[in-house]
C-alpha cells in the first residue's frame, strides 16, 4: 500500500510568496502538522532567483532585472541563479528520516529526482542521470565558474539528449529536506544571460553559447510543443511512480495562508534578505 503525501498546485505566484510557501511547508512538516508534500508552481512575474550563498550585487544586473520587468528573490536553498519563466517548478518537502531516504545530500537528491526523471519519461523523453566521474568534474562541483544555474555542474544532473533539462537545489532544516527545482518547458537564452554581470561582451557571448550547449528545454526536443499545464500530469505521476506514493490534493487553511503571507512580508520581500552580504 502506497504512502499518502499532500499535493499542492499553486499556479502562478510572485517570487516572494513562492519561497515563503516552500519554507512554511517545511515548518509545518517539521512540527508534524502535515505529511510530506510535493508542490508544483509557476512565477508571475517571471523572476530571477539566486541561491542562498550568492551575492546579488556581484552576480546580478539589477538594472536589467528592472528593465526586463522581472521579479527577484533569494532562495533558502543553495545553488546558482535561475530565471523562472516558461517552466514548471517543483518542491519536495520530506523528513530526513523518511523510510529509505539516504542520509547524504547527493544520494537523497538522486532519490527525490527520480520523480522528475520518470516525469520526463512519461512525456516520451529519454532522460537519464549524469554522474561526474573525473576528478576535474568533481572539482568543478565545488567551484562553479558561472553564476548561472544551467551553466554550472551539479550531482546527478538530469539530461535529455546530453543536455541539462532541470536544475534543482536542496536545504535541510529542522530535520526536513526541502528540494525544489526548475523543469524547463521553454528557455529564452538571451533574456537569461542579460540578467548577469560579465567582465566583457566577449565573456557574455561565450556564456550564452555555453548555455545553449549545456541546457535544453522540453519544447526544443518535442515535435509537438506542450504548455506548462500539460506537463503537470506527467510529473505528478512520475513522483507517484518513483517514490511509491499517492498524492492527495490539499488546500491551505485561512490560518496557513496568513502564516505564508506574514513570512512573505517579513522575509522574502525585504532587502535585508534578498541583498544580504
Amino acid at each position: 500500500m502506497n504512502t499518502t503525501w499532500y499535493f499542492i498546485n499553486s499556479g502562478k505566484q510572485d517570487p516572494a510568496y513562492n519561497m515563503a510557501l516552500d519554507e512554511a511547508l517545511l515548518d509545518w512538516h517539521s512540527e508534524g502538522l502535515i505529511p510530506p508534500v510535493i508542490r508544483f508552481y509557476q512565477w508571475e512575474p517571471a523572476s530571477l532567483s539566486i541561491g542562498y550563498f550568492q551575492k546579488a550585487e556581484k552576480d546580478v544586473d539589477m538594472e536589467a532585472i528592472k528593465r526586463l520587468g522581472l521579479g527577484f528573490v533569494r532562495r533558502p536553498t543553495g545553488g546558482r541563479a535561475v530565471l523562472h519563466e516558461d517552466e514548471l517548478t517543483y518542491s519536495v518537502i520530506v523528513t530526513e528520516d523518511y523510510p529509505d531516504m539516504p542520509k547524504t545530500v547527493t544520494e537523497a537528491y538522486r532519490v527525490i529526482s527520480e520523480g522528475i526523471l520518470q516525469g520526463f519519461r512519461n512525456l516520451g523523453l529519454r532522460a537519464e542521470f549524469s554522474v561526474p566521474v573525473s576528478e576535474e568534474q568533481r572539482a568543478a562541483l565545488n567551484q562553479p565558474k558561472s553564476a548561472v544555474c544551467f551553466d554550472a555542474p551539479s550531482w546527478y544532473e538530469l539530461l535529455v539528449e546530453g543536455k541539462k533539462v532541470a536544475g534543482s537545489a536542496q536545504t535541510r532544516q529542522k530535520g526536513v529536506i526541502l528540494q525544489h527545482g526548475a523543469i524547463l518547458v521553454d528557455l529564452d537564452e538571451e533574456k537569461y544571460i542579460q540578467c548577469f554581470h560579465f567582465s566583457s561582451d566577449d565573456v557574455r557571448k561565450k556564456a550564452k553559447t555555453r548555455l545553449g550547449q549545456k541546457a535544453v528545454s522540453i519544447n526544443k526536443i518535442l515535435t509537438n510543443p506542450i504548455t506548462v499545464e500539460e506537463c503537470i500530469p506527467a510529473f505528478k505521476k512520475g513522483f507517484e511512480q518513483a517514490l511509491s506514493i499517492e498524492l492527495y490534493e490539499y488546500q491551505l487553511s485561512s490560518e496557513q495562508q496568513q502564516y505564508v503571507e506574514n513570512l512573505t512580508a517579513s522575509r522574502y520581500r525585504t532587502d535585508e534578505w534578498n541583498f544580504r552580504k
